[in-house]
């Protein structure tokens, strides 16, 4: 995995806007209109080109596929790094309720739950903003979840081959020697109706067995793998009362021990893993602080760790790693630039973000990066924007370090 040696070298989380034309053949994919299987095909595969050569020509040094291949049918969408994998995981079907409207479930001491989106502690606590079709916040679709009713396998063979030839293909054609694609991990894969296995732990590594195939995959590939899943932080909000923090952590540690397991013998240093708070733009109050969950994240056995550092209710935990060591051989992606504000940071900021965390865990193991996906949460004008401000902040902030 490249680090920063000579330069602080760039990246983002994975998703970005997607051009109309695609998003467009995915909506009509999702309403079963008959399409030409072909001419999608040439769509995608000509928009993967693009948005890397486009993030190449921004200063973006570790390039994504935009996750273009995890269908997207709107513009606004803040679920298409999870809900893919309800199309490449045999034994699920597609008609419980929507995950807002499944029902509550209340947690007590010891016993930790998850409940509906509905019912997230921060979405009670502010009902009337999030009730408020002007208020800014929404998070798009809210299809039918899955519902586990049978072995869960993994399908998603020819898909995850089309997203790896479509990836090296435009990075060949840009010039670029290094590339990540996310995939999401168990414990976020995981959140679905369950009516086949014996308990929640079961249903978790079944997914983690699945989804390592196409963790392997990407590896194999010679591309960097991303690991997705906030719900490592996320899931706090989702526990209704809120739990003690040892409760949640031993909650959270046996979905960290599934994606150990579903990446058990794959080099270390090609993957990474992303954590956040949950990309929707809401008050966050309820977020459980990184103090609390930052030795489960680096329990998770990759080269490095993504996490948000940009966004106001997070940006002052940089100082979590003057308390915590980060291990020697490990790299942070702190979030520098935020999903969740349509403001585009000052490179100068960015600048000062970067050298926030440069300073204390030693700039050769900083990679600067957004806080979560860019797709999907904010307008594409703004979402580019927002990389150019990575890149020159970056700029800014090597001057500093290597002068």
């Amino acid at each position: 995995m490249k680090g920063s040696q000579d330069h602080i070298v760039t990246s983002h989380v994975g998703s970005l806007p997607r051009p109309d034309g695609l998003i467009a053949a995915y909506r009509a994919h999702e309403t079963g209109e008959p399409i030409d299987e072909k001419a999608f095909e040439q769509t995608l595969r000509a928009a993967v080109a693009e948005v890397v050569h486009h993030q190449h020509s921004l200063g973006i040094d570790i390039p994504g596929d935009g996750e273009f291949g995890k269908p997207m049918g709107q513009r606004v969408n803040y679920g298409s790094w999870w809900r893919y994998s309800w199309q490449r995981l045999g034994g699920l079907k597609l008609d419980g309720p929507n995950l807002y409207d499944m029902a509550a479930r209340r947690s007590g001491p010891g016993e930790v739950l998850l409940t509906s989106f509905g019912d997230r502690r921060d979405r009670r606590q502010f009902a009337a903003a999030y009730a408020d079709p002007d208020s800014g916040i929404t998070t798009g679709p809210r299809p039918p979840a899955p519902v586990c009713c049978a072995p869960i396998a993994y399908t998603g063979q020819q898909a995850i081959q089309t997203d790896i030839a479509n990836f090296k293909e435009a990075l060949k054609a840009a010039g670029v020697e290094e590339g990540f694609m996310s995939a999401v991990a168990p414990g976020s894969a995981s959140r679905i109706g369950n009516e086949y296995y014996k308990s929640e732990e079961e249903l978790l590594y079944a997914c983690a067995d699945a989804m390592r195939e196409e963790y392997k995959a990407i590896v194999d590939a010679g591309l960097v793998l991303q690991l997705d899943d906030p719900a490592i932080a996320e899931n706090w909000d989702m526990v209704n009362p809120e739990p003690t923090v040892e409760d949640y952590k031993k909650f959270s540690m046996l979905r960290v021990e599934a994606l150990n397991h579903a990446i058990k013998g794959l080099p270390a240093d090609r993957m990474r893993f992303h954590l956040c708070w949950g990309s929707w733009h809401g008050p966050h109050m309820t977020d459980i602080p990184m103090r609390d969950i930052v030795d489960v994240m680096l329990a998770i056995n990759v080269q490095a760790y993504s996490f948000e550092a940009g966004n106001v209710r997070h940006e002052h935990e940089w100082k979590v790693w003057q308390e915590v060591k980060l291990p020697d051989d490990k790299l942070i992606l702190p979030g520098v630039v935020s999903h969740a504000t349509n403001v585009v940071e000052h490179p100068e900021l960015v600048a000062e973000r970067i050298l926030r965390f440069a300073n204390v865990v030693g700039r050769e193991r900083v990679i600067a990066s957004t806080d979560c996906g860019l797709g999907g949460r904010v307008h594409p004008q703004i979402a580019w924007a927002k990389l150019e401000s990575l890149a020159k902040g970056a700029a800014l902030a090597s001057r500093e370090l290597w002068r």
